[in-house]
C-alpha cells in the first residue's frame, strides 16, 4: 500500500511540476515582439521590485520641446520565495546574481502594457559573464510589469534638470540557448 501512495505522490508532484513549468515557458499569452526564438530555455524567473529614475530634460528635435526620459533603473531581483538574490541597474541594463554571474545588454523589441505600466520587452544579451545562474544567459524578457511611466508632472524649461523616481514591479525571465 505505501508504494501505492508513494507513486501517487511522485505522480502528483510530477504533474504540478510540469504544468507550472509549461506555465512560465509558454510564451503563446505574450506579444509575439517579445517571445523568445525557439531553441532557448527558460533558466531563471526572478520578480524585481525597485524604482525608474526620470530626468527632465531638452529634446533634440524640436529644441523648444521638454520631455521626461529615462535616467535608469534600479531593483532588486526575488526568487519565488521573495529571497533576494540579485540587482538590476543601468543604463547599460545589468542583471546580477548573488552567485557573482551577470548579463548585460540590448533591448531588441517593446510591447505595451497599458498606459500605467511601462512596456513589456525583450533584450538580447552582450555579455553574460561569471560562473553560475547567468552564465549563457542569451535573452531577457521583462514581462508582467506594474507602474514605471514617466511622472505626470509638467516638464519644461523651469524644471529642467529635475528627477524624480517612480516605484516598478516586473518578472525578468532569464533564458539560455538550448
Amino acid at each position: 500500500m505505501k508504494i501505492k501512495q508513494c507513486f501517487l505522490f511522485l505522480s502528483i508532484t510530477l504533474l504540478a511540476a510540469t504544468s507550472y513549468a509549461q506555465m512560465h515557458t509558454d510564451q503563446r499569452n505574450l506579444p509575439a515582439l517579445i517571445q523568445v526564438a525557439t531553441g532557448n530555455t527558460l533558466v531563471l524567473e526572478t520578480r524585481a521590485e525597485g524604482q525608474i529614475t526620470y530626468e527632465c530634460s531638452k529634446e533634440k528635435d524640436p529644441l523648444t520641446a521638454y520631455k521626461w526620459t529615462m535616467a535608469g533603473p534600479k531593483a532588486v531581483l526575488n526568487d519565488a520565495k521573495g529571497k533576494k538574490i540579485g540587482d538590476y541597474s543601468g543604463p547599460p541594463a545589468r542583471w546580477t546574481h548573488q552567485d557573482g554571474s551577470f548579463v548585460t545588454g540590448s533591448q531588441v523589441a517593446v510591447s505595451p502594457n497599458g498606459s500605467k505600466n511601462i512596456p513589456l520587452q525583450l533584450v538580447k544579451a552582450d555579455v553574460a559573464g561569471g560562473q553560475g545562474a547567468l552564465t549563457g544567459v542569451s535573452y531577457v524578457q521583462r514581462v508582467n510589469t506594474q507602474g514605471g511611466v514617466a511622472p505626470a508632472k509638467k516638464c519644461s524649461a523651469d524644471n529642467d534638470g529635475e528627477k524624480a523616481e517612480v516605484s516598478y514591479k516586473a518578472e525578468y525571465r532569464f533564458w539560455a540557448v538550448n
